[in-house]
């Protein structure tokens, strides 16, 4: 760095970050690749997939329910905190139902598999890269994508659109009955708003969102693992990296959602 000069630093920066993007980007696509490869030829591990499929949906769904519920019930108080006299009540049902099926569902459910799943499947991976079980894998002549990559992969796509439907149902149930205990708005008032203003798209329109999240949240974490280095400091600040990464992804696609899908 002083033998560059000072105006050139900059530049040199610039490019470093653009080389980062480029393999970041060009693992990826290798990665979805041999994992579509795998699919196809069905190599992938049945026992293995059936497996992710428990561990990330099935013991993912409990902390799913509580923040369902928790956005449920906030979004209906708020949303009945700021009608006011002018507007009919029964409006809250159809916002209720809005934010929870467009938004809060897929968006926190995607939030709760990054911490819980996508921060595993990091370290787990990473773990395995610098006791070096990965290579051990090489050697036996298996490909770690097709043994360890595609199954989560895979059962992130099936899990997460499964789990944002349970968010949903469960986050309009709770503002419903957070709506009729705390604001006396009934139960036919309420789904009589939610009908009023509801488009058959918007369920499509959620499942999107989650396939699109079930793909990006296991790819991410499956790409880091593999780039994990240096001991276990190198799994640490691996996942960390990694939750970030799947933090900000998430919320990307789903800034691009609205005006490509709903516009």
């Amino acid at each position: 760095m002083r033998d560059i000069p000072f105006v050139g630093r900059p530049i040199r920066a610039v490019g470093r970050w653009w080389q980062l993007w480029a393999e970041h980007a060009g693992q990826l696509g290798l990665l979805t690749w041999h994992t579509m490869a795998a699919t196809v030829r069905l190599r992938v591990s049945g026992s293995e997939f059936v497996r992710q499929i428990y561990v990330m949906g099935v013991q993912s769904i409990p902390i799913v329910v509580i923040t369902a519920i928790l956005s449920g019930i906030v979004t209906s108080q708020q949303g009945g905190y700021q009608i006011t006299a002018t507007v009919p009540l029964y409006v809250l049902g159809s916002v209720t139902v809005t934010s929870v099926v467009l938004e809060l569902g897929p968006v926190l459910t995607a939030v709760v598999l990054v911490g819980r799943v996508g921060a595993r499947i990091t370290a787990e991976l990473g773990t395995m890269v610098v006791s070096e079980q990965i290579d051990a894998y090489r050697s036996l002549g298996r490909d770690p994508v097709t043994m360890l990559g595609a199954p989560r992969i895979l059962a992130g796509i099936v899990v997460m659109p499964l789990l944002v439907g349970i968010a949903d149902i469960v986050g309009i149930l709770a503002g419903m009955i957070a709506a009729d205990l705390t604001l006396d708005l009934g139960y036919e008032t309420f789904f009589y708003g939610a009908r009023l203003f509801w488009h058959s798209w918007d369920l499509w329109y959620s499942c999107m969102k989650a396939l699109t999240f079930g793909f990006a949240i296991p790819v991410i974490a499956i790409h880091m693992g593999f780039r994990t280095s240096g001991g276990a400091e190198g799994v640490g600040s691996t996942t960390t990296a990694s939750v970030m990464f799947q933090t900000l992804t998430v919320l990307i696609l789903d800034a691009m959602f609205p005006p490509l899908f709903l516009n």
